[in-house]
């Protein structure tokens, strides 16, 4: 598995390199020695912190495809359950939820091949994205896509307390295919897929899953 740095990363880290290194040779150059090596630990923690958040694996899904959805993010599974959707659907669906951790990949990719069919932006809250009501009231980018089979799914990108940027490439119209990256979310946040009633379930609650590998449901035919 190769492993980069995502694009959504590179201003923010030129810029913090600049700074931290910035500082780091303000401190050396008036020889403030107290401060000048817990400075520079800090530092150094810090940017590999950031350059572990912003590392974006090259992954390539190799399993059966038809009917099948796969993990959109890595994290932890932290709901799997049949809730109203109010916002689209406005009916019944089986939602799966996985909450992203400040030290996992914060890339988002499709889940399903098919075609995107609605794209939408909420303005929101930001509280814990691992609370039930993040779902609803915090920032999230909804992606509604229709399978080959016509079958529609959504994923839905939520912001979290510490997440204040989401990104979203899907296009409406556009083809969505496995493999390919959704979006991104910027720091800690959670990305929520809604499912017909009726979709075998492929994980478990509290299950690690990975973004484009594990497989979380089987869509019927």
């Amino acid at each position: 598995m190769k492993m980069k740095i995502h694009h959504e990363g590179r201003e923010i880290l030129i810029v913090s390199f600049l700074l931290l290194g910035g500082i780091n040779a303000l401190l050396y150059y008036f020889k403030v020695e107290w401060a000048l090596y817990p400075v520079l630990f800090v530092s150094t923690v810090l940017y590999l912190i950031m350059l572990n958040f912003f590392r974006c694996p090259r992954r390539h899904f190799s399993g059966e495809m038809h009917n099948t959805v796969v993990a959109p993010a890595d994290g932890k599974i932290v709901v799997i359950e049949e809730v109203m959707e109010n916002e689209y659907f406005h009916d019944k669906r089986l939602m799966i939820s996985i909450f992203m951790n400040v030290f996992n990949v914060h890339a988002n990719w499709f889940p399903v091949n098919g075609t995107v069919k609605h794209v939408a932006h909420n303005n929101g809250r930001f509280m814990a994205a691992y609370l039930p009501k993040a779902s609803t009231e915090n920032e999230r980018s909804m992606v509604v896509m229709t399978t080959p089979d016509g079958q529609e799914i959504m994923a839905r990108q939520i912001a979290g307390a510490m997440a204040r940027r989401i990104v979203t490439y899907a296009e409406p119209g556009e083809e969505c295919h496995i493999d390919e990256h959704m979006g991104f979310i910027k720091f800690g946040s959670r990305v929520d897929v809604y499912l017909p009633i009726g979709t075998e379930v492929c994980v478990e609650m509290d299950q690690v899953v990975t973004g484009n590998q594990t497989v979380i449901a089987k869509l019927k035919p």
